[in-house]
């Protein structure tokens, strides 16, 4: 995805989206890519990725402080974040099903 107007249409037309915010060069982004192909066939959730470099605004708006950080959208809104580095397939699925929610 290129800016926040294509973000906001794919979020709008799906009930459930994660998006990976990554920027270009970092390692971490790069290991996790995989494991987002991972999460998008063994959840419902549609994956995106989103370079907030490409559209700065969109570093204010979904409080953007480190990468990868990943946002899960449902029904629209934005439910739960994830920025901790690196997770594996286990703990995105698991962040993706509980939508985010701390038991």
């Amino acid at each position: 995805m290129r800016d926040g107007e294509e973000l906001a249409a794919l979020v709008a037309a799906h009930d459930l989206v994660l998006v990976d915010f990554y920027t270009k060069g970092c390692t971490l982004c790069q290991s996790i890519e995989p494991v987002l192909g991972n999460v998008a066939r063994a959840t419902d959730a549609v994956v995106a990725l989103v370079n907030p470099r490409e559209d700065l605004p969109l570093i204010e708006e979904y409080a953007i402080r480190s990468v990868p950080t990943l946002v899960l959208f449902e029904d629209g809104e934005a439910v739960a974040r994830l920025a901790e580095g690196f997770q594996g397939t286990e703990s995105v699925v698991d962040f993706v099903e509980r939508r985010g929610i701390e038991e």
